[in-house]
């Protein structure tokens, strides 16, 4: 939540859907942080709006998302030579 007040200079109470969507852009592209994170301070943003500032809970739609990180599938030589000597 700080780090969204800081990010925007401003109260919440101010701050609406768009804020929100810069913020998230900015977390995924700029800091790059990971899905769970953004998810994360998703979740704590939709808290925010619904518990406290009582704003209707806005809708994610032209936000960067954070991608989890996939690891490469990695064959064994093995593997590898029995697929080089199919025909």
């Amino acid at each position: 939540m700080r780090r969204f007040i800081l990010f925007h200079g401003s109260a919440t109470r101010e701050l609406g859907e768009s804020q929100v969507g810069e913020f998230l852009t900015h977390l995924a592209v700029d800091r790059k942080v990971s899905a769970s994170t953004e998810n994360q301070a998703l979740n704590a943003l939709v808290f925010l709006y619904k518990g406290r500032a009582r704003t209707p809970a806005w809708r994610r739609k032209g936000v960067v998302r954070a991608w989890p990180q996939r690891l490469p599938v990695v064959l064994h030589v093995r593997e590898v030579k029995a697929l080089l000597r199919q025909p």
